[in-house]
Formats: C-alpha cells, structure tokens, sequence
C-alpha cells in the first residue's frame, strides 16, 4: 500500500518538478494546488509514523520483562521520536477521537468522519436515524482488508488528481461490495471530476436511495443538480439543489449553484462538492 501511494506521490512530484518552471496562468494554480496537497499527505504521513513509534515504544517499555528485548532495539525512544517532529514544523492537527487509529483497519473503511456533525432528523425510513448514527452506521460496516485496500488507495489518487487511477480502484471496490456507500460516493464523485456524466449520475442516484447519512445524501442531490444544469435542464436541476439543502442546510454549495442558475444560466459556475471529500 504505502509503496504504490508513494510511487503515486513520487510520479505527480516528477511531474511537477518537469512542468512547474513553464506554467501559467491556471495551469500554475493548478500545480500550487497539488503541491498544497502532495506536502499535507507527506506531512500527515510523518505524523501517524510519529505517533505509531510513540504508541509502539511505550508498549514496549511497559512489556519489556516479557518481551526479554526482543523488538527493543528495532525502534527509537520516544524522545527521538518527538525530536524529530520539530524539525518539520508545526504538524497538522489530529483528528478527532473518532477518526483514530488514523491507519486503515481490515474492519473498517479507511477514512476519517467528517470536522463536523449533524443532528437533523430525516422522513421516511430516516426520521428515527441522527445524522452520528447513521454516519457511525456507514464506517461501521465490515470491510474485507483487501477491499479496504482498494478505497485506500482509491483515497490517495483521488487526493493527488489522478482520478483515472482512482476510479479503477473505486470501482474494483464497489464490483465486491455494492452496499459499501464510501466507495460509491468517492467512485461517483470520480467521474464527476472526469465529466462522464451519465456514469457520475447512477452512481450518484444510487447513493441517495441507499445511504441514511444526510451529508452523503445532499452531496448526491447536489451533484445531480449539477448534472441537470449542464445538460441545461435548469428547473430538475433547482430542485434537486433545494433538495440537497433541505437534507442538510450547513452543505453551502446548493445554495450557491441555485444563485447561479437563477442569475446566470448562460454561464455555470457550479459547485459540486468535491471539496467536501477533504473532510471525509
């Protein structure tokens, strides 16, 4: 896993690196935004490093009778450990309790829940589910390590925008786990990103009619409002965004591309939530 997310990393840097020196206008945006997001993995992979060592070391101190020295000589005190943190500067913020361990386990998806959450109930089959439970609900699912895998890395291109690379293991992922709405909604929002529409559609009507948690649910309608506007159905597409805001009011980009196709129809600027994947 960690060599191909870093022989991924290694290719955009290359790339980068090769291309920056000539780039302009939005071109050079672009690069600053993938060399934004190549530092943060880097940086969030030092950290849990960080903190495994630390985790591993006292284990290791509290069990060293019994582990006769076995594995004490494999690994830094934890002093080394936290020295050479600084040397990085400031490191990102954890995540929240929830989130950890920050590693994927072969139990459940890996990823971390959203900064925030929402406690609106829903109708329907939904009235009775909050929005922590049915979150909780969707992580707590049992994911096969291997598959587990496949959206970790699936995770990692999509963050680098290799979004082709992303969406073969976004979809190997939802070939064997259907039920699985994380994948769903990365592979959805995938094609989204590769403007295969009709495809970004399915998944993403899919995901409205299976899963309980209303952020996923507001993503979905709001990327089919999205969908709709771009085949210049306008008035499908100001439903679905005041749907979208309906299901989950603090989601903002609704609202933003109901202003837009009401005010300027003629030139779309839409939002359709791929930053909130960030907080995923």
């Amino acid at each position: 896993m960690f060599q191909q997310m870093f022989e991924a990393m290694n290719e955009m840097l290359d790339h980068l690196i090769e291309a920056y020196p000539t780039a302009t206008g939005e071109q050079k945006a672009q690069f600053d935004e993938q060399l934004v997001m190549l530092k943060k993995m880097s940086d969030s992979l030092v950290e849990h490093w960080i903190d495994f060592e630390e985790k591993f070391s006292c284990f290791v101190e509290q069990h060293a009778a019994a582990l006769e020295g076995t594995v004490t000589q494999m690994i830094p005190p934890p002093m080394l450990a936290m020295e050479s943190s600084t040397e990085l500067g400031e490191p990102p913020a954890k995540p929240s309790p929830a989130a950890e361990p920050a590693a994927p386990s072969p139990a459940k998806k890996p990823t971390a829940p959203p900064q925030t959450m929402h406690s609106a109930n829903q109708a329907g089959k939904h009235e009775q589910v909050s929005a922590e439970e049915a979150y909780n609900a969707e992580l707590d699912m049992e994911v096969p390590y291997e598959y587990a895998m496949m959206i970790s890395k699936g995770q990692g291109y999509y963050k680098l925008f290799m979004f082709s690379n992303a969406a073969t293991h976004f979809q190997s992922a939802v070939s064997y786990l259907p039920e699985c709405n994380l994948a769903r909604l990365y592979l959805a929002m995938t094609h989204m990103h590769l403007q295969n529409w009709s495809e970004a559609q399915r998944h993403f009507q899919l995901l409205v009619s299976l899963t309980d948690y209303p952020k996923w649910r507001a993503l979905g309608y709001n990327a089919l409002g999205c969908i709709q506007a771009i085949y210049m159905n306008l008035e499908q597409a100001e439903q679905f965004f005041l749907k979208a805001y309906e299901t989950c009011p603090s989601f903002k980009d609704p609202l933003n591309n109901l202003k837009c196709c009401k005010e300027t129809p003629q030139q779309l600027s839409l939002f359709f939530g791929s930053t909130e994947l960030c907080c995923l």
